[in-house]
């Protein structure tokens, strides 16, 4: 399935998305209610729209559980990722190795097979990958930030198969991508909630939950695109150019969040972004 232009371009506007709520959540001063108020967002904004999209088929069900049963590991794993590393150096390990074990998986579980440039994309993207793993030295890969920004990667690889195959079962995407939010807006601010206490909670909101309610608005549209694109287009092409994210968070992490090795980094990042771009084009 080729990708056409206005599709590709909503796609990375999708792309910026996703980097500007990651940077939201990152730069919060209590991460978790902060991740908590960004999925409840996703919730709150699609639960009174469920009346007015339609059904969705039901083969879409086990689809639909098992990508909300994901995306919370996928919360979690993220959050340790930030808690040990920075944006520009967790961010580009996790959203590039996702799609690049959706490239390389797709032919065996939905028969979309790499071509060799595509092929040539996934090299790129893992060079990237160790590149930024290595940014401080060969003495140093990163650590626990590495080993959780890994996780991370294999659980979005998992979310976007359970998704794209969702979506297109469902015969209703936006019903889908309603239903997801509604089904993983909730838990990690009730798990926050439990943790810190309601009244740590309260006071959060008041100060600034409107900073991580807006992130929310932001990642429930960015997804939204996202989810949309897989059920039209082809699986590992979507993934790929969506993942051009990495490159906006580097620059977002490194300029804007002062984060170091920055030159080492935007350089690895636009590794994985070429990788990408090579990944998706018709040659």
């Amino acid at each position: 399935m080729k990708l056409d232009p206005v599709l590709m371009a909503l796609i990375l506007c999708a792309a910026l998305m996703h980097a500007s709520w990651n940077a939201i959540v990152k730069s919060e001063r209590d991460r978790l209610i902060g991740f908590g108020v960004v999925m409840m967002a996703g919730t709150v904004l699609c639960l009174p729209l469920l009346p007015f999209l339609g059904p969705m088929a039901w083969q879409a069900l086990p689809w639909l559980m098992l990508s909300a049963l994901i995306h919370v590991f996928y919360y979690f794993f993220l959050l340790s990722a930030y808690a040990h590393g920075d944006l520009s150096h967790v961010y580009p390990i996790a959203r590039g190795l996702g799609p690049t074990l959706v490239a390389i998986f797709s032919g065996a579980l939905i028969g979309e097979h790499l071509r060799v440039h595509e092929a040539g994309g996934v090299l790129l993207v893992s060079l990237g990958i160790m590149a930024l793993a290595l940014a401080k030295g060969l003495g140093d890969w990163g650590g626990r930030g590495t080993v959780f920004a890994v996780v991370t990667g294999f659980t979005i690889a998992g979310y976007t198969f359970a998704d794209g195959l969702g979506a297109r079962a469902s015969g209703n995407a936006l019903a889908y991508i309603a239903w997801l939010n509604v089904l993983e807006g909730p838990w990690v601010l009730v798990y926050a909630a439990w943790r810190r206490g309601g009244g740590p909670v309260l006071l959060y909101l008041r100060a600034q939950g409107w900073r991580s309610a807006l992130g929310g608005v932001i990642a429930t549209f960015g997804y939204g695109i996202a989810i949309y694109a897989l059920s039209v287009g082809a699986m590992a092409h979507v993934a790929a150019l969506r993942e051009t994210s990495v490159l906006f968070a580097t620059v977002i992490g490194t300029r804007l969040l002062g984060e170091p090795f920055g030159a080492k980094r935007v350089l690895a990042a636009g590794m994985i972004v070429a990788g990408l771009v090579l990944m998706n084009v018709r040659l």
